[in-house]
């Protein structure tokens, strides 16, 4: 599967984050399963274990969002997953609007190894909350690390501040799911 280098906004610069790498590591009819590499990820903030659950505000701390827009159509949806494992998913009519909590059944799960150098985040989406077409996908990470540097990492980073709902973002494709 296709890496793709996610880009920090130049207004947040991280401290000692130096790249961040995203990809599709499988999609078939049960999951879709990401992974998200982190390079100088030792000095990360990572949320503590909470349990399995939905929550808001995610994006306040470290976090790794995917958003998928399927073809020809305004309406997208945005999936937010915390190394806490709790985890967040809506659907938007258009540019920022409608903005609801999206059905997802059964949870998403996600792990978070970090080392001194490095750290991964890997996600299993179940493909029955996802849209079943082909989409434009945008793959995104909020960072926050020890000294208070928050950095914000996506696939294209809009001149204004960041956005990760800007259709710009929106740069990689996801084909719909094999059938099984």
């Amino acid at each position: 599967m296709q890496t793709h280098e996610l880009i920090a906004h130049p207004a947040h610069p991280a401290s000692r984050v130096t790249g961040v790498e995203a990809r599709i590591i499988g999609r078939d009819a049960k999951w879709l399963r990401l992974r998200w590499r982190i390079a100088g990820g030792g000095a990360l903030v990572v949320p503590p274990f909470a349990g399995r659950g939905r929550a808001d505000e995610l994006w306040r701390s470290t976090c790794f969002e995917l958003f998928l827009k399927p073809q020809g159509g305004e309406g997208y949806c945005e999936l937010n997953l915390s190394p806490s494992e709790r985890w967040a998913a809506y659907d938007f009519d258009s540019y920022r609007e409608g903005m609801r909590e999206r059905p997802f059944p059964p949870e998403p799960s996600c792990t978070m190894r970090q080392g001194s150098s490095f750290a991964i985040f890997d996600a299993a989406i179940p493909a029955a909350g996802l849209p079943d077409a082909d989409c434009a996908m945008g793959l995104s990470c909020v960072l926050e690390e020890t000294g208070g540097a928050t950095s914000y990492w996506a696939l294209c980073q809009p001149d204004r501040a960041p956005d990760f709902h800007d259709p710009a973002c929106f740069t990689a494709q996801l084909a719909a799911p094999i059938p099984a």
